[in-house]
Formats: structure tokens, C-alpha cells, sequence
């Protein structure tokens, strides 16, 4: 089973050699589709299983068929046993590192169906970027050797809806929020009205924030190498579907 493909509206360009590398590379992990899996296990970690995914194509598939279970109410919830968690004192080594948005009814471990030392999964709202956010997803690619980051916006976003009533009414919000809309602001589309455009630039922003990490140099010398992907992707509350966006 796969994730849709979705086209998404065109990223942000930074114009940066690193980001059209970036960029290929998630293109053709996209084109492949998305299949089955499996998942599991900082600082000293434990050996990988033969089924942990272990390259980028790998941890899609696995994301794909976790996501797949969750919104056909086939849930596993993986990895929670008593050896499991005994395993994971030692260390961990998650797959994939999920840039999520801090929306209650959008938690990564449940919409893929995973479970303890699978994911790292760092939340903000709209997906907002700072130094912290991106040292985390940093940290997990850098240090923990992950090999896919997914950039996961939603259907009905609060802070993008919050970002454009803001810009269409000249709105000044709460100093903290303020800065959230600043940074979604440029993903704004103005070519749409109404809850059209709040649809669209949830999609476009989900492409600027992976525009921007994949435009990192130390990220984007890990997918030129075929080491790491940097995917953008939706998911849908009326159907609990998670699709990748082109």
C-alpha cells in the first residue's frame, strides 16, 4: 500500500545547488510509491534488526503501512512489550525523525501505527522552524544516522489559519503567536480565497519548511550521498490518510 501522491503548490526556491540535490532525491523516492514494513530501537545504541528499515525507500514503506493500519483501524501498537522497553535502556535507533505540528489529533506514533524507539518525532506549531527545532531534526539525522525526515502538515491547521486571518485583517496576534504567522506568512497563497487559501498554504508551507531543511549543507550532503531523504507530507482528518506531497 502506498501513500497518495499529492502535487503540492511550487516550494519556496532558495536557488541553492544543495536544495535541487535535496529535491531530486525526494522526487524519486516519491515516484517509487511507498509499500510494507516494519520498525524499532542515542548514545550507545542497540544493533539494528533485519527488519528495521535502514535506508530512506525502507522507512517510507514502513511509515506507508503503519499509516495504512492506523486509518483501517488495524493498529499494532508495535514495540511496547516489557523486553522492548527493556532493550531501549541501552540505546535507540529510530527510523525516521517526523517534524509534526503540535495539533492534539495529529500525533505521529498513532497515525503510523508505531511505537517505542521508532520514531523521533519533534512538534511545533505549523511546523514552525527555529535553531532548536532544527537542531533537534539535526541531532536525529546527524548524530543518530536516520535516514528520513518527513515534514508532516494537516487538514485545518490552527496556526496556518491563523497565519492568513492575520495577514488578511492586519491582525497583530500574542508576541509568541505573532512569530508563528511571521514564519508561515511567505507560504501564504494569495491566489486563493477563503478556506481555499488557508488549504493551499498548508500545503505550501509544509513545502517551505522541507525547502528549507533540505537547503541545510550537513543535511544536504546526506541526501546528495543517498543516505537521507527530506519528505513533505499531508494528512487528511476526514479520512486519517497521510499522503506525500510531490
Amino acid at each position: 500500500m502506498t501513500f497518495n501522491r499529492h502535487a503540492s503548490a511550487a516550494p519556496v526556491s532558495t536557488g541553492r545547488r544543495s536544495l535541487l540535490r535535496a529535491a531530486a532525491a525526494t522526487t524519486a523516492l516519491v515516484g517509487t510509491g511507498l509499500g510494507a514494513g516494519a520498525s524499532s530501537a542515542a548514545g550507545t545504541s542497540p544493533a539494528r534488526t533485519p527488519s528495521t528499515p535502514r535506508t530512506p525507500e525502507e522507512a517510507l514503506r514502513e511509515l506507508a503501512a503503519g499509516n495504512r493500519r492506523w486509518r483501517t483501524f488495524h493498529q499494532r501498537h508495535p514495540h511496547e512489550t516489557p523486553t522492548v522497553r527493556r532493550s531501549l535502556v541501552a540505546g535507540q535507533k529510530p527510523f525516521a525523525v517526523v517534524l509534526g505540528c503540535i495539533d492534539s489529533r495529529v500525533p505521529p506514533e498513532l497515525v503510523f501505527d508505531q511505537g517505542l524507539g521508532d520514531l523521533m518525532t519533534v512538534r511545533s506549531a505549523g511546523e514552525v522552524l527555529d535553531e532548536a527545532v532544527l537542531g533537534s531534526i539535526a541531532y536525529g539525522a546527524l548524530e543518530l544516522d536516520i535516514p528520513l525526515i518527513v515534514v508532516l502538515g494537516h487538514q485545518s491547521c490552527g496556526a496556518v489559519s491563523a497565519a492568513v486571518q492575520a495577514d488578511e485583517t492586519g491582525e497583530q496576534l500574542p508576541a509568541h503567536i505573532q512569530y508563528l504567522a511571521d514564519q508561515i506568512r511567505p507560504a501564504i497563497d494569495h491566489g486563493q480565497q477563503g478556506a481555499a487559501r488557508i488549504d493551499s498554504t498548508i500545503t505550501r508551507n509544509v513545502s517551505m519548511v522541507r525547502s528549507r531543511l533540505a537547503a541545510d549543507r550537513d543535511l544536504a550532503e546526506r541526501v546528495a550521498t543517498g543516505r537521507l531523504a527530506i519528505a513533505g507530507a499531508r494528512y487528511e482528518l476526514a479520512t486519517q490518510r497521510v499522503h506525500v506531497l510531490a
